[in-house]
């Protein structure tokens, strides 16, 4: 992306401009055109990094932003709402959804097609096939 955003939950952002990068350990070492020097660079430890939305491409079908999950009602093929995904964790194998109930009960379920039937972004919904005993 050739426009980066800054920043601290909650604010202010700026914009930015990556001017280079390397590897380092499991990670980057990225050059940013309002980081004059290491000791501004230190300053900014814990920051975020960010884009605006319109900056990002178009999902396929069936791909979706995290963001747009993070919220959405999950819901089960016996009708039982399960709760609303409160964030998701990477795996080597495959992306899961922290689901978390009304009794603070947090369920951990694969996003894999075998237990996610449906997105429906615009009903805020997602239809699972999970019992609500798991």
């Amino acid at each position: 992306m050739p426009v980066w955003w800054i920043g601290k939950e909650g604010g202010p952002w700026r914009e930015c401009k990556p001017k280079g990068f390397k590897a380092h350990g499991d990670g980057l070492v990225v050059l940013l055109d309002v980081v004059p020097d290491r000791t501004t660079a230190e300053a900014m430890k814990g920051f975020l990094v960010g884009a605006p939305r319109s900056a990002l491409p178009e999902t396929d079908k069936d791909e979706f932003y995290w963001a747009d999950l993070i919220g959405l009602e999950v819901i089960n093929t016996a009708g039982e709402r399960l709760g609303k995904v409160a964030g998701l964790i990477e795996t080597g194998a495959n992306d899961v959804l922290r689901v978390v109930g009304d009794d603070e009960a947090e369920r951990l379920l694969p996003f894999v097609s075998a237990v996610v039937l449906a997105v429906e972004k615009e009903a805020g919904v997602i239809r699972v096939e999970w019992g609500s005993d798991w």
